[in-house]
C-alpha cells in the first residue's frame, strides 16, 4: 500500500490504518513488512506534518502507482484557504487511469473529488464533514450513515477509528480473517465493523452537571428508536419517577418525556439532512408509531414538515443542523 499524506493530514485515521497493517504483517509485534508492505509518500518527498503537529518521516516522493495494490490518500484539515496539492491530484488521476485501487480516508475523499474521480460514484464521508462537502461540491452526493464504502476500484472511508475497520476488511480479503482479527485484538478492538455499520451520530453535546440526569440522557441516546416511558427510565437509573422529573426540570427546565421526544425529533432532523432514508423509515427509527405521528410532532417542533426539510436539505438556505450542540433549555424545548 502506498500512503499519500496531504498537508496537515489527520493522524488517527492514518495511524489506525497503518497499525492494523503492521500487526498483520509479521508474527507477534515485530513489525517487519513480511505479509503487508507500505510506503509513506508526499508530493515533495519531505516529511508530512499532521493536523496536530506530529510529523511522519521518512517519506519518499510519489512512486510509480503500479508498485501498489492500493493507494491510500489521507486528507487534511479543510478550510476556505486550504491549499490544493496539484501534484498529488495528478498522481491520483494517473493511478486511476492505470487501474490501481484508490482509498480516500477522512477528508481524502475531497482530494478524490478535486481529482475528478468521484463523478457518478458513491462517496462515504464523516457526518462532521458532510455539510462542508455538499456546500463545496454540490454535484456530489455523499453518504454519512455508514463507515466505509467499497465501490470496486474506489473505496471511501469516514475516517477516525473506522479506518481500522477498513484496514481489517482489506487484510481479511487478501490474507484471511485470522490475520485481521490478530491486528484488531492487539489494538483492543473486539471485532471489525462492516462498512454498512452506522456512524455514531451527533444528538446532544451539552454539559450537564447533574450526574443522575446525565445517566438518564445517556440511556435515552442509546434508545433513540423507541419511546421510553418515564417509569422505565427512572427505574433504569435507580430512582423514582417524581424525583427524576424534578431533577430534569431543575437542570434542563423540561420533563424527561418532553426532552426524550425533542431528542428523537432532533435526531430525525439530522437523518433528513444527512441520509437518504425515507420519511417513513426515519420516523420509525426515531421511535414514532407511524409517519403521521412523526410528521405532526416534527412540524410542531420545527415549523416545517419532514418532507419540506428533505426537499431543501443541502441547499444554502436550508435549516442548519449544528453538528456540535443541541441546546437544551426552556426556549429550545418549547
Amino acid at each position: 500500500m502506498g500512503f499519500v499524506l496531504l498537508h496537515r493530514f489527520t493522524l488517527l485515521p492514518f495511524a489506525a490504518f497503518v497499525d492494523c497493517l503492521r500487526l498483520a504483517a509479521d508474527e507477534g509485534d515485530r513489525s517487519r513488512q513480511l505479509r503487508c508492505h507500505w510506503t509513506f509518500m508526499t508530493s515533495t518527498g519531505e516529511h508530512a506534518t499532521s493536523s496536530c503537529g506530529a510529523a511522519i518521516t521518512p517519506c519518499v516522493p510519489l512512486q510509480d502507482p503500479q508498485e501498489f495494490d492500493y493507494i491510500v490518500v489521507i486528507g487534511g484539515i479543510q478550510d476556505e484557504h486550504n491549499r490544493v496539492d496539484s501534484q498529488a491530484l495528478a498522481y491520483l488521476r494517473r493511478a486511476a487511469a492505470e487501474k490501481v485501487s484508490l482509498v480516500g480516508v477522512c477528508t481524502g475523499v475531497f482530494a478524490l473529488i478535486q481529482a475528478g474521480l468521484m463523478e457518478g460514484r458513491r462517496c462515504c464521508v464523516s457526518w462532521y464533514h458532510h455539510r462542508d462537502l455538499t456546500r463545496r461540491f454540490p454535484a456530489i452526493t455523499p453518504v454519512a450513515d455508514r463507515l466505509f464504502i467499497d465501490d470496486g476500484d474506489l473505496l471511501t472511508c469516514a475516517g477516525g477509528a473506522s479506518t481500522a475497520d477498513l484496514a481489517a476488511y482489506l487484510i481479511e480479503r487478501h490474507m484471511g480473517k485470522a490475520w485481521a482479527m490478530k491486528s484488531l485484538h492487539i489494538m483492543l478492538i473486539d471485532e471489525a465493523r462492516s462498512g454498512s455499520y452506522a456512524q455514531p451520530q451527533p444528538v446532544v453535546f451539552v454539559k450537564v452537571e447533574d450526574r443522575l440526569v446525565r445517566r438518564a440522557i445517556a440511556l435515552l441516546e442509546q434508545h433513540l428508536g423507541e419511546s421510553m416511558s418515564v417509569d422505565v427510565l427512572s427505574e433504569r437509573v435507580g430512582t423514582s419517577r417524581r424525583h427524576l422529573e424534578r431533577r430534569f426540570r431543575d437542570t434542563l427546565g423540561v420533563s424527561p418525556q418532553k426532552f426524550s421526544r425533542e431528542l428523537r425529533l432532533r435526531y430525525g432532523l439530522w437523518l433528513l439532512h444527512y441520509t437518504e432514508k425515507s420519511v417513513t423509515e426515519i420516523g420509525g427509527r426515531c421511535g414514532f408509531a407511524d409517519t403521521a405521528h412523526f410528521s405532526r410532532n416534527f412540524r410542531t417542533a420545527f415549523g416545517l414538515s419532514p418532507s419540506d426539510i428533505r426537499k431543501h436539505a443541502g441547499l444554502p438556505d436550508s435549516m442548519p443542523v449544528d453538528p456540535h450542540f443541541l441546546h437544551v433549555h426552556d426556549e429550545a424545548m418549547r
